[in-house]
């Protein structure tokens, strides 16, 4: 979620390039309560001082301190963000909004280049901050980077927002029911009505924890709470349009609406938006942090969350509608999100049979539903979405991570990685298939990884993996690949967030090189090796489209890009064309091929005012392009397909 858009934690200890360092924070856009609570602040911090400044506050105000400590226990976990905002745009323990253009262009959304972006992130929803600015006389960045004045921020706005839904100031905190909803910022009476509820759960079994920063916060139990929960209707909140799921029978499944403002109604596939890909995720958080953070105004969503314990479903988004959850507002228009609770860092701990067999039969329903192949260049990882600009390549998120069984869930949905292994000759295409179980992979884990605080250091893990490791040069010693965006030309590194220099099960590639027990392939524009003895990590692939520059090499290579929006003069009088770049450090040099997803479809674009679809006359191949998807134009490629040698090595 998982969230750009990220906040910084503690720096590793083993030195790494920048751009790695950032892309680290980038696992998914659902970082919101952890399940394990440590103190990582300086022992001669007050411990206590957080706890006074919401006592001070709640008395400044006239806001009961429980209700004031439980609406920031499910904000923010009391936690001060450490003066950066949050995932999902907010700040402080209060989460206070403060979305900007390039919040939603770089975060879930992916709206770089879009026209309509200052629109979108003008929703008053997205600014409390500047309401509570308004309300303390306190400066934006006093309320963005100092925790006793968000907190003061805070309680003010609850306080303005018992005013406005006509409630009477009240010591009792069951008075506050209506002014709890009205903080959640939801358009949707469900929404509002879950954070309200979510908020008084806490003030029932009370709640404690040490902060990232070393507070030592609590909240007592309250008995005898019983709130007023007719003041909902005071907020006069329509209901969401859709308040039934669409999951198969064969699943538990209940819908709770994510905030209107995560996301856009849509009308998919009948406006002509076609629905091609499925995007699996994990949270990096609990399942039930995850729904709240998809509720909460100014983030990402997705259209499902799944369980790890028993693969319950929630659906938190229509179908027909956009989620913000991949990053690029492209694959955003054209898939479905999934999320799954679980950490990516954890191994594969978190991801239960119960969750596999589950998703398996969402997807299935999904794939029949919306005519999705199933396979791995349809059904895909949050890790395989490109960023839509160079600028953005580098923080895209890396779940599920290294330790989602590939190879199993394809075969419980019915599309198993099978064959013969082994690999044709050069200029055919493989399948990566080394296998999960014992495909045992050595990764480096580090502190930034791993949100639940379980990992102090940072320490080399062996453990089950779905990849082939990348390197130079056809030899165990041989450098790692480093991508381009997050290296600058030096070499990859084996820390599990490195996914630059990683082929993934199910990918497809075109051959490149044979030599002896090592195959090369064409990856993002280079030549690359992985250890293949007699093909046991591969099967090979037939009927597969390739596409290839066709051009000398006194020429550029073929442009790449991150997303698929028409041409500016494609666009109809009175809507703004969104805009895109080639992705300055990609491209497909004379001579390489690599392996199309899907057959060319029209650029496209969306408006959610009306409900325009713009379509342009140009086509564009989705491609392998390395661990990531990538756009080509059609026009810039020549395309075949390989007569893939039946010989096997």
């Amino acid at each position: 979620m998982t969230t750009e858009r990220t906040p910084r934690r503690r720096h590793a200890e083993r030195r790494r390039p920048l751009l790695l360092a950032a892309a680290a924070l980038a696992v998914a856009g659902a970082v919101a309560v952890p399940v394990v609570a440590q103190a990582t602040g300086d022992s001669s911090t007050d411990t206590s001082t957080r706890q006074a400044d919401f006592a001070a506050a709640a008395a400044e105000f006239d806001v009961p301190e429980q209700v004031l400590l439980a609406v920031a226990y499910q904000q923010s976990a009391w936690d001060a963000h450490a003066g950066q905002h949050s995932t999902d745009g907010g700040f402080g323990p209060m989460h206070l909004t403060d979305v900007t253009p390039s919040m939603l262009s770089a975060g879930d959304a992916g709206m770089a280049g879009r026209a309509d972006v200052a629109e979108l992130a003008a929703d008053s929803a997205l600014h409390t901050l500047q309401a509570a600015a308004k309300l303390t006389g306190l400066s934006a960045k006093e309320l963005r980077t100092d925790a006793k004045a968000n907190i003061r921020g805070g309680a003010a706005l609850l306080a303005s927002y018992q005013e406005s839904t006509g409630g009477k100031a009240s010591a009792d905190p069951d008075d506050w029911y209506g002014a709890v909803a009205r903080y959640s910022q939801s358009t949707q009476r469900q929404g509002a009505r879950a954070f309200a509820d979510r908020v008084y759960a806490t003030l029932k079994k009370g709640a404690k924890r040490t902060t990232a920063d070393g507070q030592r916060m609590a909240l007592a139990p309250a008995t005898g709470v019983t709130p007023a929960t007719g003041q909902l209707d005071r907020l006069r909140l329509a209901s969401a349009a859709t308040a039934g799921t669409e999951c198969p029978t064969t699943v538990d499944c209940t819908f709770v609406p994510s905030a209107p403002s995560n996301g856009q109604v849509s009308d998919r596939p009948a406006n002509g938006i076609r629905i091609d890909s499925i995007v699996i995720h994990d949270t990096e958080s609990s399942y039930e942090s995850a729904i709240a953070t998809f509720q909460t105004a100014g983030g990402s969503s997705a259209h499902y969350v799944m369980r790890s314990a028993d693969g319950a479903v929630t659906q938190m988004v229509p179908t027909k509608d956009l989620a913000f959850h991949a990053g690029n507002y492209s694959t955003n228009m054209h898939s479905v999100g999934i999320e799954h609770e679980g950490y990516a860092a954890h191994g594969a701990t978190w991801y239960t049979e119960a969750q596999y067999e589950a998703t398996a039969e969402l997807v299935k329903y999904l794939a029949e539903r919306f005519d999705i192949p199933l396979d791995r260049q349809h059904i895909i990882g949050h890790d395989n979405v490109v960023g839509p600009t160079s600028a953005t390549v580098s923080g895209m998120h890396w779940d599920p991570g290294p330790s989602w069984d590939w190879e199993h869930f394809m075969a419980l949905v019915g599309a198993p990685l099978t064959g013969r292994h082994g690999v044709g000759g050069v200029g055919s295409v493989v399948t990566i298939a080394p296998g999960f179980a014992g495909n045992r992979q050595t990764v480096e884990v580090c502190p930034s990884d791993d949100p639940t605080g379980a990992t102090p250091a940072c320490t080399d893990v062996e453990q089950p993996a779905n990849f082939v490791q990348l390197r130079t040069a056809p030899s165990s010693t041989a450098p790692l690949f480093g991508d381009q965006a997050i290296h600058s030309g030096g070499d990859g590194t084996d820390r599990i967030n490195d996914w630059g220099s990683t082929a993934q099960a199910g990918q497809q590639f075109v051959v490149a090189g044979k030599r002896g027990a090592w195959t090369a392939i064409w990856f993002s524009g280079s030549k690359v090796w992985f250890h293949n003895p007699k093909g046991r990590n591969t099967v090979p692939a037939h009927g597969v489209t390739i596409v290839k520059s066709g051009r000398t090499t006194d020429v550029p290579p073929v442009k790449v890009y991150g997303s698929s929006y028409p041409d500016a003069a494609e666009y109809p009088a009175g809507y703004g064309a969104s805009t895109q770049a080639p992705l300055s450090v990609y491209g497909i040099p004379s001579g390489q091929a690599y392996v199309a997803t899907a057959a060319p479809a029209l650029t496209d674009d969306y408006f959610k005012a009306d409900g325009k679809v713009v379509f342009g006359a140009k086509k564009m191949y989705t491609i392998q392009y390395n661990h990531r998807t990538a756009l080509v134009y059609e026009g810039d490629v020549t395309a075949q397909f390989p007569a893939n040698p039946h010989g096997h090595s």
